[in-house]
């Protein structure tokens, strides 16, 4: 990250749109402390309750924090893949204590968990509340349904890690299991109402400039190529010069994606910055739905965080969850345009057929 992009980050009123809330971070922190504290009082103005004077232009949120529906019973242990990298190492501890036993955790008592995992109490409500839980209470409660899913007969998870070793049979295995595991995950985790504001913001973008670099631009380059066959002005941009010099000229009738597992790539914040600062409706697709890359989303879709091993590197782990979230922005957005998609649809398979099958002499 550039010294002018960290710049940006600290100076007075920097970030989100004045008055709105930040995404996924309403209440505690995962470190325990404000929103302010934790993001180096960037994020001025963000409540609980959301927006204390002023209006903000989109409602902003990922399913994360005390706001909102607590998450189902299935969505925790996605949950605490998504959000475990964020939280402290004692709040670790009980995320992995619960997800891993869930049977035995709905038995105990705050304090009684908070002996078994060597934290607090505090601690053990934080963590709740983090997962999406008003308290512990309500935490007890997702962990009996999860734990009575489990015993409805589910066959047992293919849980090894791939090794140098394996059959390539167990290797089929073992990815493919990962990757169902990430998908489910993603799709348990992702806040449609989100998804489907930016959905909204996509069918009616006059251009849709769309960020990512690495395995993350070859998902930018998915979701532009998809867009641009219904009809749609959209480019992928992976070169980060172009992509600020394509963000500048971005209005408010304009759409920016911005794909990022991590949410503090410097070479994609910058042009989603610069795109949110002219205007333009905006969009991150991140595994981290607290890293830098939300300071400057309208909308914040989560990915699964899956497990990254030595011989499964987050590059495809990330890709696979960036890949179902992109599938379901644009099939959102042909049915919003259907009547002038499908025809370019079509319009584009016609021009390619020749390509497909041998031409005749």
């Amino acid at each position: 990250m550039t010294k002018n992009l960290k710049d940006s980050f600290n100076a007075p009123g920097s970030g989100r749109r004045p008055g709105a809330a930040a995404p996924g971070r309403q209440g505690t922190s995962a470190s325990g402390g404000t929103d302010s504290q934790a993001d180096g009082g960037t994020r001025k103005g963000a409540t609980k309750s959301g927006v204390p004077g002023g209006t903000s232009r989109t409602g902003t949120g990922t399913g994360t924090g005390t706001g909102g529906a607590p998450p189902a019973p299935a969505a925790l242990a996605a949950k605490v893949r998504t959000l475990a990298p964020s939280m402290t190492r004692s709040m670790q501890r009980v995320a992995e204590a619960v997800a891993g036993d869930p049977a035995g955790c709905a038995a105990l008592t705050v304090t009684g968990l908070a002996e078994l995992t060597g934290t607090s109490e505090a601690t053990v409500v934080r963590t709740a509340r983090l997962l999406g839980y008003p308290g512990y209470r309500d935490l007890r409660l997702a962990l009996a349904g999860l734990a009575a899913q489990q015993l409805s007969g589910r066959a047992p998870a293919v849980t090894a890690d791939i090794a140098v070793d394996d059959p390539i049979a167990d290797v089929v295995a073992k990815l493919a299991y990962d990757e169902q595991q990430t998908l489910a995950d993603t799709a348990a985790s992702l806040d449609t109402v989100q998804l489907g504001a930016a959905v909204t913001a996509l069918a009616g973008a006059r251009r849709i400039d769309i960020y990512g670099v690495g395995a993350s631009g070859l998902v930018a380059q998915d979701l532009a190529q998809k867009l641009l066959r219904i009809g749609l002005v959209a480019h992928a941009h992976s070169d980060p010069h172009l992509a600020v010099t394509n963000a500048v000229q971005l209005r408010s009738r304009d759409a920016a994606v911005a794909i990022s597992h991590s949410g503090s790539t410097g070479d994609i914040i910058e042009p989603l910055r610069v795109a949110f600062d002219h205007g333009a409706t905006t969009v991150a697709i991140t595994g981290r739905p607290d890293g830098p890359v939300s300071q400057y989303a309208d909308h914040v879709l989560t990915t699964s965080t899956a497990r990254e091993t030595d011989l499964r590197p987050a590059a495809m782990s990330s890709r696979t969850s960036q890949l179902l979230v992109v599938d379901c922005l644009f099939i959102g957005v042909m049915q919003r345009t259907y009547e002038s998609a499908a025809p370019a649809l079509a319009a584009s398979y016609e021009a390619l057929a020749h390509r497909h099958s041998p031409r005749t002499r």
